[in-house]
């Protein structure tokens, strides 16, 4: 058995914690281990306050897409904002692919050079501490950017997921 499920929501602050909640409850309900969990709900948090303060204006909305299949969990925000600029990407570490390559740029600190007391650039840091695989993109054919993540999931003695699978 596997878990879809795709939220288009307004870019308010309170979108935030409604997608965090409706994943840990998924997770929960399901049997993921509640350590994992907690790391994909903050990257989601993380994500989710990055469409809402970058993803363009007002009156445009972002989605959340999550997917559980087997030990793995996949979330995908995507916004409808300027995209990564060139010049602001993050650069993919070894450990990340991007999908579709953004242009040369001046290099910049890598999300995980964010410094101590950063303002920004933190939320960055911690998507890619916390997961296993990150993926940054421009959509295709309009504005927008997507931040996609993967971890591998553990799940707790007994749970409902695996044993259906």
């Amino acid at each position: 058995m596997s878990i879809w499920w795709s939220l288009h929501l307004r870019r308010e602050a309170a979108s935030v914690p409604l997608a965090r909640r409706l994943l840990l409850g998924t997770m929960e309900t399901a049997g993921v281990d509640p350590d994992i969990c907690y790391d994909l709900s903050v990257a989601l948090s993380e994500a989710c306050a990055n469409a809402v303060e970058h993803g363009g204006d007002t009156t445009e909305d972002y989605r959340v897409t999550a997917f559980i299949d087997g030990d793995t969990c996949r979330i995908e925000v995507t916004d409808s904002g300027p995209g990564f600029h060139p010049r602001a990407a993050p650069p993919a570490p070894p450990h990340t692919a991007t999908d579709r390559p953004l242009p040369p740029a001046a290099p910049v600190p890598t999300p995980a050079q964010a410094p101590e007391f950063a303002e920004d650039g933190r939320g960055l840091f911690l998507i890619e501490a916390l997961t296993d695989h990150v993926r940054y993109r421009n959509r295709t054919g309009r504005p927008g950017a997507v931040v996609s993540f993967d971890k591998i999931l553990k799940w707790r003695e007994g749970a409902a997921l695996p044993m259906a699978s």
